[in-house]
């Protein structure tokens, strides 16, 4: 577990942790809804300096490079999973910037505060490397961490901020395709035969759907987490679940906006939003704005695409980090 951090302001179950990705904009919400995530900043670190603007990162003369700063609960969320979540944002193995956006101030790299985050951060590394996911050397740097100076108010939040302007730019970089590419879980039709029974997989891969008032999930009411069926990710919480009265699992929202993705969907003579899961791609349903407030969305959810974990399992089903949801 990470010590605290008396010496950076941090509170007894409060740590910090200081990665770069490239474009600041884009490493914000993969962190910040995650249970435990006390707060993410944008701004510049590992340059020469003091307290620089956005304009002197960008002409790459004061050695910066754009990061966030998170202050964290490591008795919630460890900094295992932080860095498990930040591997998965990046190009690791390009020393030259992230996808379109080039130079030093884009460069990738985790700066360390304790000797247990610095461990666990060349852990990691090693660990991507031989994994084979890429097949080229894992470049980004591993340092100590140096002064942090908060971006300009205007790039904080920019995903909540500029919402329209954010998709498209984390589209038009590449991050989300290069994402995509290396990280969505690689799936054998005949495996998930054998893996699921013929209406999960018509489901979850042929974007099919469960007759109302059949699912297993519909009428639940048990404390816990639902999961993608095909890739364990979480999707979820029975905080979030409520009657609509459809025959299907019915949620406000899901656990992370980042857990799910939306895609028109024209079928059937009529235009919907599809949901489907980020890492599994598996087809779960559609989302829709007649739901009870304060979201007024309603996620309309087959329960075969989903496994459900109950509060009591959490922790040896490895979701403990969702146990607060719940106190």
């Amino acid at each position: 577990m990470d010590q605290p951090i008396i010496n950076n302001g941090t509170s007894r179950n409060e740590a910090k942790a200081v990665f770069a990705g490239g474009c600041f904009w884009c490493m914000v919400s993969p962190f910040e809804e995650m249970p435990g995530i006390i707060s993410v900043v944008s701004g510049y670190t590992g340059g020469h300096t003091v307290n620089p603007t956005y304009q002197e990162v960008c002409s790459e003369t004061t050695g910066h490079t754009e990061a966030v700063q998170i202050t964290y609960d490591p008795q919630v969320f460890p900094y295992e999973k932080l860095l498990d979540i930040y591997w998965r944002q990046i190009d690791p193995t390009d020393a030259g910037g992230q996808f379109h956006d080039r130079g030093e101030s884009y460069r990738t790299g985790i700066y360390y505060y304790t000797e247990e985050q610095h461990q666990l951060a060349e852990k990691s590394k090693q660990e991507l490397q031989a994994s084979g996911r890429f097949d080229r050397p894992i470049v980004t740097e591993i340092e100590p961490a140096g002064p942090f100076y908060p971006a300009e108010d205007y790039h904080q939040g920019y995903h909540k901020t500029n919402p329209f302007r954010y998709k498209n730019y984390r589209k038009g970089s590449g991050r989300d395709a290069f994402i995509s590419e290396h990280w969505t879980v690689k799936k054998d039709p005949a495996e998930l035969k054998q893996k699921l029974t013929p209406i999960q997989y018509e489901v979850t891969q042929n974007s099919g759907t469960e007759r109302p008032f059949t699912g297993e999930y519909w009428d639940h009411v048990e404390d816990g987490i639902y999961v993608d069926i095909v890739s364990g990710e979480p999707l979820f919480s029975s905080r979030d679940k409520y009657d609509a009265g459809c025959g299907w699992p019915s949620f406000t929202k899901p656990l992370q906006a980042a857990a799910v993705t939306e895609h028109t969907d024209s079928s059937h003579f009529m235009v919907r939003v599809e949901v489907r899961s980020k890492e599994g791609d598996s087809h779960l349903g559609h989302v829709f704005d007649d739901g009870p407030q304060p979201t007024g969305l309603r996620y309309c959810i087959n329960s075969a695409s989903l496994r459900f974990i109950a509060k009591d399992d959490l922790e040896q089903e490895g979701y403990g980090e969702y146990l607060h949801l719940f106190k």
